[in-house]
């Protein structure tokens, strides 16, 4: 194998891998009317928070996490007469989105939102 073909895979499979990882937004809107609790257990497993309201309805709650960011850590540290050390992290920060979907009394998608 020469040289090229040699740094050609790794990249191509690493560009395979990130875009086959990269999903495009929910539609939402499109969803009200059709979309069941069913299907968002299905999609985002049981529900972080729930109420249940005087009318019937329920609220569910989901923590929304982002996508996985490459994380990078770098650090120096010198352990002589100077004791010196140093360290820095790059990386993706907690997640507080909390997505939330109101089902009518059949487990049907009424409305939703997200916040931050």
């Amino acid at each position: 194998m020469n040289c090229a073909a040699k740094f050609t895979l790794p990249v191509i499979l690493a560009v395979a891998f990130l875009t086959g990882c990269a999903t495009p937004p929910v539609n939402w809107d499109s969803r009200v009317g059709h979309y069941t609790y069913a299907q968002a257990v299905t999609d985002f497993g049981p529900p972080d928070r729930q109420a249940r309201l005087s009318d019937g309805k329920v609220v569910y709650k989901w923590f929304v996490q982002p996508p996985v960011a490459p994380r990078f850590n770098s650090g120096m540290s010198y352990y002589g007469n100077n004791d010196f050390g140093a360290g820095q992290s790059i990386g993706a920060s907690i997640n507080n989105e909390m997505l939330q979907l109101t089902f009518d009394t059949n487990g049907t998608l009424i409305a939703w939102s997200k916040t931050n």
